[in-house]
């Protein structure tokens, strides 16, 4: 073919080029042909023992026809009236059989045979060979005499283990008594020396709880090996004694295997968390120093110090589990994504108002609605703030108690704050009282700034004021304001401006209930002009003439 392509092209120069595309052509075919399929194989077995192997074809698979040749053999296994020497060869033009007079046990054609390098009839001779050894065995481990040594051995073999397990038991109380009666008087000494470095109780359970595990291992290593040597003495359990071990033995393999394989993970997990750990001692290291003042920022409050570094932390650690995430060990499983998902899902309907209280104490801080130490009312409630949490704010109300309020609803609520200017502008105490048409508004307006002047606590700068409220039917309402700088002591003050009050309006004769209308009087009740500056309010100073 070659030839005829590499001629058949006129010019010389050209035939090398037509020998090129006939070399790549092939190439790709090459490549695109298939691999051979690997040969499949199923092995026959008696007892659990496998014996040889045997080929299949696409109409009868290896796994039927090994299944076939097994049962053959152990259909002859059990018949104790047939013989091993009456096994034969039996060779015909295409396959070599081995049967047992006119029943077949098995069949070797040459597709058995080339692949080992062997004829059929030499694969026949060993296939013989296997089959008489196994059936033979088969027979002896189920004859009357193997099956009474079997039981004689178990018999014993238990014996040994209880013997074992109850010479472990005493064994082990022994030993602790022993450490315990040892090392006693060394802990008390130890205790004596180190009270808050080691504890000699701890010791004590240390040491217990040693002996606890090795002699249960131990106690488990024998049952292991009595399993295994109990099914190893009947036919009928034999290949389960073959896994006892495998059984115990390939999980803990299987461990070793992934921990050795997820050792690169974890070193890059543990080099990352030695990194967050730092930055995160460096960033509280910087937020130590805003909130302690050696450290300031322009439009930073000191307070904000704390809250904006667990806000750091909380993004930071986030940050460091998003990139450690898939060196996790099973971080990539189904099982691991979903548990992550359940999680999720669980954190998601659970925490919805820890969410939302979470981010209303954040809020509240950085509102600087108020701080610890301030006088507030929240809602209903009024009191001190004497502690403000991440979901929660503490309120000790003026009765002493305890109220803790949700930081959403503190939001959400309406919130007076009596410190936030009292120590700058002060905080204006005011009280109101009636007094009748008849007295002069100068005078009691006199009256209750005096009461006012008498009442320790109060600031005398900015000074008292009055303010008319109304003109009501019986009377007049007069309001009292005063400034302090104390809101913690508001309830005082108010108890003594009003004592004050009462006594400066009885010293002059004044009364503050004013009856309820029932009728006229017999005199109007107006003031008089020459009673309008009647003690202790002062006329004003004459005007001087032009």
């Amino acid at each position: 073919m070659i030839v005829m392509i590499y001629h058949s092209v006129r010019f010389e120069r050209y035939r090398w080029l037509a020998l090129l595309v006939w070399l790549l052509s092939l190439s790709a075919l090459a490549a695109d042909a298939p691999p051979d399929a690997p040969v499949v194989t199923a092995p026959v077995t008696l007892d659990g023992i496998t014996l040889f192997r045997v080929r299949g074809a696409l109409s009868y698979p290896a796994a039927e026809r090994a299944d076939v040749i097994g049962e053959r053999i152990a259909a002859f296994a059990t018949d104790q009236s047939l013989s091993t020497k009456d096994l034969q060869i039996v060779e015909t033009k295409d396959r070599t059989m081995i049967q047992i007079g006119n029943r077949p046990i098995a069949t070797v054609v040459d597709a058995d045979a080339n692949p080992e390098g062997l004829t059929r009839q030499q694969v026949a001779e060993l296939q013989l060979q296997k089959i008489t050894l196994a059936v033979e065995r088969y027979r002896h481990d189920r004859s009357i005499g193997s099956l009474v040594r079997a039981g004689v051995s178990a018999l014993v073999a238990t014996l040994l283990l209880v013997l074992l397990m109850f010479g472990m038991r005493r064994l082990s109380a022994r030993l602790n008594a022993s450490a315990k009666r040892h090392y006693q008087q060394r802990m008390e000494q130890l205790k004596a020396e180190t009270r808050k470095i080691v504890q000699a109780e701890r010791l004590q359970t240390a040491l217990q709880g040693l002996f606890g595990f090795m002699s249960t291992l131990l106690q488990l290593t024998m049952v292991l090996v009595y399993l295994e040597f109990m099914l190893a003495l009947w036919p009928w359990t034999r290949p389960l004694s073959e896994r006892v071990l495998v059984i115990v033995l390939d999980p803990l393999r299987s461990m070793g295997a992934a921990v050795l394989a997820a050792i690169p993970g974890l070193v890059f997990v543990a080099i990352l968390a030695m990194i967050t750990r730092y930055v995160l001692k460096v960033a509280r290291l910087y937020f130590s120093g805003i909130a302690a003042g050696s450290v300031t920022l322009a439009n930073f409050d000191r307070d904000w110090a704390w809250p904006t570094y667990r806000i750091l932390r909380l993004l930071t650690i986030a940050f460091a589990v998003v990139v450690a995430y898939p060196y996790i060990p099973g971080s990539d499983s189904s099982a691991f994504k979903g548990v992550s998902v359940l999680l999720g899902v669980i954190f998601s309907l659970g925490s919805t108002s820890v969410v939302a209280n979470t981010v209303a104490g954040y809020t509240l801080v950085y509102r600087r609605a108020f701080k610890v130490g301030d006088r507030v009312r929240i809602g209903e409630h009024v009191g001190v703030i004497v502690e403000m949490r991440v979901q929660v704010t503490h309120l000790r109300s003026l009765k002493n108690e305890d109220v803790v309020i949700p930081n959403s609803i503190v939001l959400t609520s309406i919130t007076v704050n009596y410190s936030a200017l009292a120590l700058q502008q002060g905080l204006i105490l005011h009280t109101t009282v009636g007094i009748g048409y008849e007295t002069p508004w100068r005078q009691v307006e006199s009256m209750l700034i005096e009461a006012a002047q008498r009442t320790p606590g109060l600031l005398q700068a900015p000074s008292p004021f009055i303010l008319q409220k109304s003109l009501g039917d019986f009377c007049v309402v007069y309001e009292l304001n005063v400034y302090c700088d104390r809101p913690h002591e508001s309830e005082r003050l108010y108890t003594a401006l009003h004592q004050n009050i009462l006594d400066v309006f009885n010293e002059h004769n004044v009364q503050i209930m004013t009856p309820a209308y029932v009728g006229d009087p017999a005199e109007p009740k107006v003031v008089a002009r020459k009673d309008w500056f009647l003690p202790p309010a002062s006329p004003p100073p004459p005007k001087a003439k032009e």
